[in-house]
């Protein structure tokens, strides 16, 4: 701005040095000239101030509002949980029996969104406090019994059973939990039972947030 009006009265006042040495020169003329234009170069710095500060304030606004996306991508991030697993990585073969009841591990991830499951213990560990469904699937053998139970923080919330069919046997059940940050939930299979895994007919476990509370 201070260059600018540098220039501007450089150049006037070269013009007005050699108007000066005209005979026909009009002093006062060419000093209202001068006067009607620092008049104009003030109006022009305050316009550009002004525009100055409306651009700071913009560009405060378009920060703000980069910040609240930000916030919101990443709270829509964590409100994505979802689940679904089988329980051996080969997709054949059988678990059981045993003594006392056993925490099943699911090992096939078909999808794990948001990363709550963890293959290596079978235990899903709500990321945020919410009303989540869970569903689980049993599979059997003829001749064999099955029975697997659905725990929340170890109790039990609902199971599901085969016993000794004559032919192979499935059987599932699903419950809707309200659960809060850290509650987990697994599925346990019982002691003296087997349960099987088949290309066919998978034992499988999942679940998904329905809504947060």
């Amino acid at each position: 701005m201070a260059v600018l009006q540098m220039l501007l009265l450089l150049c006037a006042g070269s013009s007005l040095a050699e108007d000066l040495f005209s005979p026909n020169v009009n002093i006062i003329a060419e000093f209202e000239k001068l006067k009607t234009m620092d008049e104009r170069i003030k109006k022009l710095e305050e316009t550009l101030s002004k525009v100055s500060s409306e651009n700071e304030a913009l560009k405060t606004t378009v920060h703000d509002l980069q910040n609240k996306l930000e916030s919101f991508q990443k709270e829509n991030e964590v409100k994505k949980v979802a689940f679904s697993v089988g329980l051996l990585e080969s997709g054949t073969g059988h678990t059981g029996p045993t003594n006392s009841q056993k925490t099943l591990v699911y090992k096939k991830v078909f999808s794990n969104i948001g990363g709550a499951y963890d293959s290596n213990t079978g235990i899903f560990t709500a990321p945020i406090k919410g009303a989540y469904y869970f569903r689980f699937y049993g599979h059997c053998h003829g001749g064999t019994t099955m029975a697997v139970s659905l725990l929340k923080n170890g109790a039990t919330q609902c199971s599901l059973h085969a016993w000794k069919p004559t032919s192979n046997g499935n059987a599932s059940n699903g419950v809707v939990l309200t659960l809060e940050i850290g509650d987990q939930i697994s599925t346990n299979l019982w002691a003296n039972t087997w349960i099987y895994d088949d290309p066919a007919s998978y034992t499988s476990f999942g679940g998904f947030l329905i809504f947060p509370l």
